[in-house]
């Protein structure tokens, strides 16, 4: 997209995007791969979750840079987002790039979560009305949020 520069024009030996959002082994030198991606994968859908940038308390400097590549990562508990997508972000922010799912993988996972909460398909399995009822559960917790507010 050449947010961070030109497209074309591209220094491997540079780190490019908004620390939070940037792999730990990416911040250690590694070259950036498609796990890289899975993993600003995860911190956007963080922010989707919770509306909060990641590590927003905290100055991005050195110091965040060591707590990333030692695995810490923003919190984030069930009442914010189902636990099904909870799980699928950690997967996506695994220290271990060879942990993270691909791309296909995620959206396959996706789909199953909009398929399921939308009704787009009959389900009869406990496993998707497990996923329905998680984000049917986040939903109401957020609107009694609002609703506070």
């Amino acid at each position: 997209m050449g947010l961070c520069g030109e497209v074309d024009n591209m220094d491997e030996t540079k780190i490019y995007g908004v620390m939070p959002y940037v792999a730990p082994e990416v911040l250690r030198g590694k070259p950036y791969t498609q796990a890289a991606d899975v993993y600003s994968f995860g911190m956007i859908m963080y922010f989707i979750a919770t509306g909060k940038q990641p590590f927003s308390d905290r100055a991005h400097d050195e110091i965040l840079v060591l707590s990333i590549c030692n695995g810490i990562r923003p919190e984030i508990n069930e009442p914010e987002a189902p636990k099904c997508y909870i799980d699928l972000m950690k997967r996506c922010l695994d220290s271990n790039p060879e942990n993270r799912p691909n791309s296909i993988k995620i959206y396959d996972k996706v789909c199953e979560f909009r398929k399921s909460y939308t009704g787009d398909i009959f389900f009869t399995g406990s496993h998707e009305n497990e996923i329905e009822q998680q984000f049917k559960k986040s939903r109401r917790i957020q609107e009694d949020k609002s609703f506070i507010c």
